[in-house]
């Protein structure tokens, strides 16, 4: 007598459908932008849009980009500036009161 086991079956409800997914194709999220006034900030936030056009997987790499960007700008904003270099002050007043004649 042979024993056969039976090929153990998913019993799961929609495990045909499992195996047919196919997640959605990339989508523009559609959230909108506001310009900060600041050129370099604006870009970076401007790369977001990247992401529209790529799978899930390829989000992390633009959202991981446009960090780093942020950061960069944020630091060096902290950087000290040479300003313009201060000429001679403005000469005092003379008064004509400590003339003797």
């Amino acid at each position: 007598m042979d024993d056969v086991m039976p090929e153990p079956q998913d019993t799961r409800a929609g495990a045909d459908e499992d195996a047919a997914f196919e997640p959605a194709a990339p989508a523009p999220m559609g959230v909108p932008l506001t310009p900060t006034g600041h050129p370099g900030v604006d870009a970076l936030l401007g790369r977001l849009s990247d992401a529209d056009h790529l799978p899930a997987d390829g989000h992390l790499e633009v959202y991981e980009d446009v960090h780093r960007g942020l950061r960069s700008e944020l630091t060096s904003l902290d950087a000290v500036r040479p300003g313009p270099t201060p000429g001679p002050g403005p000469t005092p007043p003379t008064s004509s009161y400590n003339h003797r004649s």
